[in-house]
């Protein structure tokens, strides 16, 4: 069996076993195909010295130690899945040691800014806006990202059952097609009834299973991108810089905003739908200051304030 054949029952596993999203799977695909026009010889039959030239070769073409730990990641769970298979005899990963990375601190936003953006949101759906029905739309989603942390291709494609049914929690199917539970606010289930009202009262979209449903995209689901855009107009309206906020921000500035105001870290884990504890771990920046702010309020020795 080639490297080619090698990858396809690799992401045939992926997809069948583990329930990979396409997403997850195109980018396997590109990595291990780069891997495999890289490496002389191909990459079913790489040792860990070829494996190593080729990160130290992507270090070279410019790409960031997150990328080239990425790509490991990748390898790893090729070469893994080649050895479980009895398709080689050993799992040349094994020794490699991941790139190591930068602390890179997550692009948030702080409450007050958060708490305009919202207000802008609700201000704009209760009043005379040029477009009502998409004044209301801009409101639920931006209610329903902060006080649930979705990704925004979640967001964008939930059901309309959510919006029918005055719970404080649903099930969302995330990446993986992993469920978990997630709250609604009082403010976003106001919201979003609210809009379920103006889209029920366009024939457009009324019979759409889709909470905000577009009939022009081919998914039938509002876009990822028309939502992105859309948020960056609202916070411009809102005196926010725009460059500042996307719907990953809002996703960050719920966990930290979670997490300064006492949250537990695993809690916000699973809100995120993290699979590992490693990736939440991201806003532990957060965690070190509540413990300063703690210790220094409260300490019996502590510094009196000035």
């Amino acid at each position: 069996m080639n490297s080619a054949a090698r990858i396809e029952a690799f992401l045939e596993m992926m997809s069948v076993e583990r329930g990979a999203a396409d997403n997850t799977l195109a980018n396997y695909r590109r990595d291990l195909e780069d891997a495999t026009e890289t490496i002389k010889g191909g990459l079913a039959g790489a040792g860990a010295d070829d494996i190593r030239a080729y990160l130290g070769g992507m270090a070279a073409r410019g790409f960031a130690a997150s990328s080239q730990a990425r790509r490991l990641s990748t390898l790893r769970q090729f070469f893994k899945f080649l050895y479980a298979e009895n398709l080689r005899p050993d799992d040349p990963t094994g020794t490699l040691d991941s790139p190591r990375r930068e602390r890179t601190l997550p692009k948030t936003m702080a409450e007050t800014e958060t708490g305009r953006l919202l207000d802008q949101a609700d201000a704009e759906a209760a009043g005379k806006a040029a477009d009502p029905v998409a004044a209301a739309r801009m409101h639920a989603l931006v209610e329903v990202l902060y006080a649930t942390g979705l990704r925004v291709s979640e967001l964008v494609a939930l059901p309309v059952a959510v919006a029918m049914r005055d719970e404080r929690f649903f099930v969302v199917r995330g990446k993986g097609s992993k469920e978990r539970m997630v709250p609604l606010s009082q403010k976003a289930r106001d919201a979003m009834r609210a809009w379920l009202v103006r889209r029920n009262g366009d024939p457009a979209l009324a019979d759409s299973p889709y909470l905000f449903p577009s009939p022009a995209s081919e998914s039938g689901h509002l876009p990822r991108q028309v939502f992105a855009r859309d948020l960056k107009a609202l916070a411009a309206r809102a005196g926010i810089a725009s460059a500042k906020v996307s719907p990953h921000v809002l996703r960050h500035a719920f966990a930290s905003h979670l997490l300064a105001n006492g949250a537990d870290l695993r809690a916000v884990q699973q809100l995120l739908g993290h699979a590992d504890i490693s990736t939440t771990q991201i806003y532990t920046h957060v965690l070190e200051e509540r413990l300063v702010r703690l210790v220094n309020d409260h300490h019996p020795l502590a510094d009196p304030p000035p």
